[in-house]
């Protein structure tokens, strides 16, 4: 199993965290294609102020909690 998982700790964003994710996942979206889809692929996550609040990483880990 190969995850993407997007990891933002919204007490960290400068500003509305509604609109702060928002704005992140707009931007990922359109680049995300730019990025190999294998285990071991990430790259920092930065809020409107280019503050780092996260990340997402590509996995080859089972959801937590996944049985199997």
């Amino acid at each position: 199993m190969v995850r993407f998982v997007l990891d933002v700790d919204l007490d960290e964003v400068v500003g509305d965290p509604a609109e702060e994710l928002s704005r992140i996942l707009r931007y990922w979206a359109g680049n995300v294609k730019h990025y190999p889809f294998e285990p071991g692929a990430t790259e920092v996550v930065s809020d409107s102020a280019y503050t780092p609040v996260g990340r997402w990483f590509i996995t080859a880990e089972p959801a937590p909690g996944a049985e199997g």
